[in-house]
């Protein structure tokens, strides 16, 4: 057996940000490499994901989630091959998916670690279509929003990881309209094009309500809230009766530095029906063989398509981190970190 390596770079958070991060917020920095105890395992990770909830840990506030401690290591997403293994049903070499992410290596309780195929799907694939925003999009569809055959289901920020498998899943399941919104001509384009949803818009165009009217003048049945703000106060005024919405994130207000206004039209609320309901992935574990199931044969048939922005190299991962903030990425963003 080769030897293992004795030290690795890892990004640690240095500062909390206010408002929007930046990079002196962050520093990259060489660490110990542990060898593994009884039951755990030394992976190399190949691939390691950003993802908007990380913003949120990263102010020292009580959530669902503990935030990101101050010089020490984040975590998150990834995907990497096993150098060293103590766990039984894992040997060096199987690829697994694990939470230690933002790091060359991570020792990783076998018990918190699950094998992933790349003869099924490409490795990044676990962390996006096929990993937790895939599930989050399966699951917010299909449990949270209760979604029938014939809903009319709007997605706000539909081109992202999360987005553009919900109205790609809806399109499968029987949907009788999929709109989408979208943040450059390049992206709606895409949703129309290449996803086949059946309208979409640039919401940087114009007013979120004229423009999502004009898409769905029959109305809406389920909306599919990845942004909040203008985004869901308008969807609130093009829901039908009894309409469903799913509030997955609010990207619009992460970094806002004062209290965002609540959608002004909330009394619409009462008189239509609504129901607003909040969502995590983690509840919602029990449906993950049949998502993985279903997906990974939608994707092998092509029904399904999905898009990757791949970012080379751990001491890019900020920057990453940052431009998914900002857009620039279409479908999901990966860190690639080598073999």
């Amino acid at each position: 057996m080769s030897e293992l390596p004795k030290t690795g770079r890892e990004w640690h958070l240095v500062a909390r940000p206010h408002g929007w991060p930046k990079p002196e917020d962050f520093a990259l920095r060489e660490a110990a490499i542990p060898e593994p105890g009884p039951g755990q395992i030394l992976v190399r990770n190949t691939h390691m994901s950003v993802d908007p909830y990380m913003r949120g840990r990263m102010n020292d506030v009580k959530s669902y989630v503990p935030p990101f401690p101050l010089d020490g290591p984040m975590d998150g997403g990834a995907i990497g091959r096993v150098l060293a293994s103590n766990a039984e049903g894992i040997q060096p070499g199987d690829h697994v998916l694990h939470g230690l992410g933002w790091r060359e290596y991570a020792v990783v309780d076998g018990a918190h670690a699950a094998k992933a195929d790349p003869d099924l799907a490409p490795l990044s694939a676990y962390l996006g279509v096929l990993g937790m925003p895939g599930l989050t999009a399966y699951s917010g569809l299909l449990e949270v929003a209760s979604f029938e055959e014939g809903d009319a289901v709007f997605v706000s920020g539909a081109a992202g990881a999360v987005g553009s498998q919900v109205g790609q899943i809806a399109r499968l399941k029987g949907a009788s309209r999929v709109i989408g919104s979208a943040g450059s001509a390049d992206k709606v384009k895409l949703l129309v094009e290449e996803y086949g949803f059946d309208a979409a818009f640039n919401y940087k165009d114009g007013p979120v309500a004229e423009q999502l009217k004009e898409a769905a003048p029959d109305g809406i049945d389920v909306y599919f809230d990845n942004v909040g703000g203008e985004h869901l106060e308008a969807a609130i005024s093009s829901l039908k009766v009894h309409g469903r919405i799913t509030v997955c994130g609010m990207i619009a207000q992460y970094n806002a530095t004062e209290p965002t206004p609540a959608p002004r039209n909330l009394a619409l609320v009462i008189g239509k029906r609504l129901r607003m309901q909040g969502m995590l992935v983690n509840d919602h574990a029990a449906l993950r063989p049949r998502f993985i199931e279903e997906v990974s044969a939608w994707i092998r048939s092509g029904e399904l398509k999905y898009r990757e922005t791949v970012v080379e190299g751990i001491e890019n991962g900020v920057e990453a981190f940052l431009g998914m903030l900002r857009g620039e990425n279409t479908g999901k963003m990966i860190v690639a970190l080598g073999d």
